[in-house]
């Protein structure tokens, strides 16, 4: 990517500088030092609200940019645009680093979001009929996690060389004969009303106004997610002295109490 495509892609998202005052810092503390984090839009701004101000206890300055769809803000990381980001667990990552070649690596535990099927038209996974249409996100990761709920409610079977990463074309049986409709991860909660159901993330649930847990008939297990979200950052910044402090400003108990209640308590902290 360019210089000018990036300043371009950077220049026409939401960039929110949450910086909170800067306390008086020891001799020895590190002097201050200002951080570029991406982040979805949404509940996460406010979570990034309460982590920012640990930050700053810490000399650090948080800025801010949102983004509105998945493939960016590796991207921007990936080309230095960004110190951080902080959005995705480590299935997508691996799927985006076999796609890109990023040089990208977890540091910390964020939260986890237990992926939902939802419905408007049914109340139960029992009364899903023969020939239901299934919405699910299209993006690897986020679907092979869809398929895998659906198998895990008995309604398809896969197959097992699929792996973490199973396709549609993957579905080795089908009793009831659903049909898959995949779709862009922000449109599929947004379609739920033209569906008979839909696997949806948790953000793009609240953000599609669907009522949690009104609307979800299914939910995969919380007790050894794999989809742990984090806080990422290119590989060769890992060991670097800013990156142990801007975890440890995320994983305090008033940012895991923010998590609970912008989310609803549908989002849970994972550290």
């Amino acid at each position: 990517m360019n210089s000018i495509y990036r300043r371009s892609l950077l220049g026409g998202l939401t960039a929110l500088s949450l910086t909170a005052g800067i306390l008086v810092m020891p001799q020895a503390q590190a002097a201050s030092q200002t951080l570029r984090v991406g982040i979805m839009s949404g509940e996460d701004e406010d979570v990034w609200r309460v982590v920012s101000a640990n930050a700053a206890q810490h000399g650090l300055t948080i800025k801010i940019t949102t983004f509105e769809d998945y493939t960016q803000p590796n991207e921007a990381l990936s080309e230095h645009d960004l110190d951080a980001n902080s959005f995705q667990h480590k299935p997508y990552l691996d799927a985006q680093i076999q796609a890109r070649g990023y040089k990208i690596v977890p540091v910390g535990y964020t939260y986890v979001q237990p992926i939902g099927l939802y419905s408007r038209k049914y109340k139960s996974i029992a009364d899903l009929p023969k020939g239901a249409v299934i919405g699910v996100p299209n993006d690897p990761s986020n679907e092979g996690r869809a398929l895998l709920l659906l198998q895990a409610q008995g309604l398809i079977t896969l197959n097992k060389a699929a792996g973490s990463l199973p396709t549609a074309l993957d579905i080795a049986g089908n009793p009831k004969n659903i049909q898959i409709k995949e779709l862009d991860a922000g449109i599929v909660g947004r379609s739920i009303g033209d569906l008979d159901a839909a696997v949806v993330n948790t953000d793009w649930a609240i953000k599609s106004g669907i009522k949690i847990p009104q609307e979800r008939i299914a939910q995969e297990a919380v007790a050894g997610n794999p989809y742990r979200n984090f806080i990422a950052v290119n590989t060769e910044d890992a060991d670097k002295p800013w990156v142990k402090q801007l975890v440890a400003s995320y994983q305090q108990p008033n940012v895991a109490a923010e998590i609970l209640k912008v989310y609803h308590g549908a989002t849970l902290p994972a550290w």
